[in-house]
């Protein structure tokens, strides 16, 4: 019998996260919790995977992890023009292994229910991850932001 490959074997998993219950980081003090939530486990294998973007074939390294948690949150805090941010969502909010951030420039509908929900623009995961369709144009903007970080 052969054994299946690496990457089925992980698609159903990371899918299954990514359709998975997120808690929404509401406020701006809670993500700033998070964030440092997130710096401590920096080093724990995360795959940072902007959509539309090559997927990442290794994990992050702990330098890599910050260096994004410091961008992105500069550029959510720069763009969501709203008093509270409600982009970010994680699986778990003290030891997350799923995290979903949404660009502020394509928002739809990222809570409550609609047929047709936009992707986040970001996903950090513990878990491989599989290429996700992006059914919107990438912003040539947000491409030279996200090379620019790991230039």
């Amino acid at each position: 019998m052969l054994n299946p490959s690496p990457i089925s074997s992980v698609t159903p998993d990371f899918l299954q996260a990514f359709r998975g219950s997120f808690t929404s980081l509401l406020k701006w003090p809670d993500l700033d919790a998070f964030w440092q939530v997130l710096e401590q486990h920096a080093g724990d294998g995360w795959y940072i995977y902007a959509i539309g973007e090559a997927v990442p074939q290794t994990p992050a390294s702990a330098d890599q992890v910050r260096k994004f948690i410091l961008e992105v949150d500069k550029l959510l805090r720069e763009e969501h023009e709203e008093d509270y941010c409600g982009i970010v969502y994680a699986d778990d909010k003290t030891r997350p292994s799923f995290i979903k951030i949404y660009d502020p420039n394509n928002l739809g509908v990222t809570c409550g229910f609609s047929d047709n929900p936009p992707m986040p623009g970001w996903v950090l995961s513990l878990l491989p991850p599989v290429e996700l369709n992006e059914t919107t144009f990438l912003p040539q903007n947000r491409r030279r932001w996200w090379q620019r970080l790991f230039a």
